[in-house]
Formats: structure tokens, sequence, C-alpha cells
């Protein structure tokens, strides 16, 4: 977070986002893995640990 804002991102609006993020994990947390429709579904473009917080997330 603090290098999005520190790169130029108004402060208020990055840690909306992340707070918004970070409020709507556990939907992710509840749902059934889908299928792969993507080579990006379930790549390393979108890791976030399941039973725990992102680092550096509060």
């Amino acid at each position: 977070m603090e290098e999005m804002a520190a790169s130029g991102n108004d402060r208020a609006l990055v840690e909306e986002v992340v707070r918004r993020v970070d409020a709507n994990e556990y939907k992710r947390r509840q749902a059934p893995v889908g299928i792969k429709i993507t080579p990006r579904a379930f790549g390393r473009d979108w890791r976030l640990p399941i039973s725990a917080r992102r680092p550096g997330s509060g």
C-alpha cells in the first residue's frame, strides 16, 4: 500500500481500494474452486493466501 501511495496515487483512494479488497476476500474463501477457462485463472497472477490475511494488510 505504501508503494502505491508513494508512486503518486491518492492515499485515500489507495486505502479505500485495499480496504474493499480485504473486506471481500471472505467470499473468495467461501466459494468452491471454479473451472479454469483462461491461462490466468489459477496461475501465479492471483496469489493471495486462503487461510491468512495478505502480508501488509494491517
